[in-house]
């Protein structure tokens, strides 16, 4: 688009697909440019709203609410004027008052030249300055009603070529972060499977075929423009760490709901239970129904566990089994948790036994304040009504998630 004041036709420079996907090529370029390094460290849901947000076209609004008009005398040509209404001479010029009407807009100005794939076959010249643009209508003989006529007529084709523009770039701006994050995970994955690892680094926790499952396994419940920064990573260099595979955990976390849900059924056998007694009924179902080794108060980092499977010497899993006793609890049962995790790509849970009468009371508490911990990141989804799966960092890294089911159950007491 022409810089400064200059003549142009409007909706008519390009075609707007091409320019969208121009802006979309762009982004998927830079993504495969990237270093391999920095990929496989940074937080992906961070730089996938960066390169949603640079990728993002602001819609074109056009202000009809807010124009106005000016007038000057300018020399017409005479092949302007109605030939059955003046008798004038070719090649010659004369004075005639102009009216400008200038018409607001605000947005992406480079909107105005693009040509929608459903269009109006019309066009017209305009003057484009900053954030306005302007076009004249010939006052041949002061005829109000004619030139009002002409401006709505002409305000009217504009508006309807504006709808067909912005239904074409709403429907690009409600695609791009799937694009984006298309573009992050196949180029990631292209990375990790050129270096194998993929292959050498997925925990193989298997289920053992040869116990009998106690309970049952449930089937899974499957503007303006912002802009968001690049995130920062401090790491130099991809170390690989051991990933929980994530059928295995969701496996895990399914057998640990069972269990849960048996506590509720039958309240007369858990009542008046400690954490550590509730912890072990977990822990029996855990350690016959998984390869790898299941223990209670295993020291891990900064401090102990309640629940902990390890394989071949790493932690693989990691959960916290508290009474719920109130919002500060709870967040820092997570903080807790948080503190014995070192890896990327960690997976862990929280277990709450909730003794009050009002269950569905401290359900929603924990709803409401676990974006309120500093290591929160996202919600991902429910699997059960009390099972509620969010992602978190680790401390003092966004760059190392960490996926957290919470998962509450009603124990009175």
């Amino acid at each position: 688009m022409r810089q400064g004041y200059g003549k142009t036709r409007i909706f008519s420079e390009r075609e707007l697909r091409d320019y969208l996907e121009q802006k979309k090529s762009s982004i998927t370029d830079y993504i495969d440019s990237e270093s391999d390094d920095y990929l496989l460290n940074v937080n992906e849901k961070d730089y996938i709203q960066h390169k949603s947000s640079e990728a993002y076209v602001e819609p074109l609004e056009i202000h009809q609410d807010k124009i106005y008009a000016s007038s000057s005398e300018q020399m017409i040509p005479a092949e302007y004027f109605p030939s059955q209404l003046f008798n004038v001479q070719p090649g010659k010029s004369y004075k005639k008052d102009v009216i400008k009407f200038h018409v607001p807009f605000t947005g992406n100005a480079e909107l105005l030249g693009c040509i929608p794939c459903s269009r109006l076959m019309w066009t017209m010249d305009v003057e484009l300055s900053n954030q306005e643009f302007c076009f004249e209508i010939i006052n041949f003989s002061d005829d109000v009603e004619s030139i009002t006529r002409e401006k709505d007529t002409n305000m009217s084709s504009i508006m309807q070529q504006l709808d067909n523009v912005s239904i074409e770039v709403e429907r690009y701006n409600a695609s791009i972060e799937a694009k984006v994050k298309q573009a992050f995970e196949g180029r990631k994955n292209r990375i990790l499977a050129k270096s194998d690892v993929l292959a050498s680094l997925g925990v193989p926790i298997k289920k053992t075929g040869s116990v009998s499952p106690t309970f049952s396994v449930p089937t899974p419940q499957t503007r303006k423009k912002i802009f968001v920064r690049k995130p920062v990573v401090q790491e130099i260099g991809y170390t690989p760490e051991p990933t929980l595979d994530k059928t295995a955990y969701l496996d895990i976390l399914k057998l640990i709901h069972d269990v849960g849900k048996e506590f509720e059924r039958l309240p007369s056998l858990y009542a008046g239970k400690e954490e550590e007694h509730l912890r072990d009924h977990f822990l029996m179902m855990l350690e016959p129904n998984f390869q790898g080794s299941a223990t209670g108060e295993t020291f891990n980092n900064n401090g102990k566990t309640d629940i902990l499977l390890r394989h071949e010497g790493t932690n693989v899993f990691i959960a916290e089994c508290k009474f719920w006793r109130g919002k500060k609890v709870f967040l820092d049962t997570i903080s807790q948790l948080l503190g014995y995790l070192t890896w990327r790509d960690s997976k862990a849970a929280v277990i709450m036994f909730v003794p009050n009468k009002d269950f569905t009371s401290a359900l929603e508490t924990a709803k409401q304040v676990i974006s309120e911990h500093q290591n929160y990141l996202e919600f991902i989804n429910f699997s059960d009504e009390t099972w509620l799966n969010y992602m978190f960092h680790l401390n003092d890294d966004r760059n190392r998630q960490v996926q957290i089911a919470i998962m509450l159950y009603h124990i009175p007491r």
